[in-house]
């Protein structure tokens, strides 16, 4: 059933005020390697992304803090 004007209107206005928007260029083929592993552990592309830079993030704490 395809959404109508006002549902994608209403899902926009709440995507702009909840989230931020990040732009992301990869070399050409590693789109598709990053779909396929996100594919295959059951993830969309967002979540791997988003997992992969919070254990960046934590890992980094962690250096940070024994430097």
């Amino acid at each position: 059933m395809p959404v109508s004007k006002a549902q994608q209107k209403a899902t926009n206005k709440y995507i702009t005020s909840n989230y931020d928007r990040i732009n992301l260029t990869v070399a050409k083929g590693r789109k598709a390697a990053i779909q396929a592993h996100a594919a295959a552990r059951g993830e969309s592309v967002n979540a791997f992304i988003g997992r992969a830079i919070e254990e960046a993030m934590e890992r980094d704490k962690g250096e940070c803090a024994n430097a």
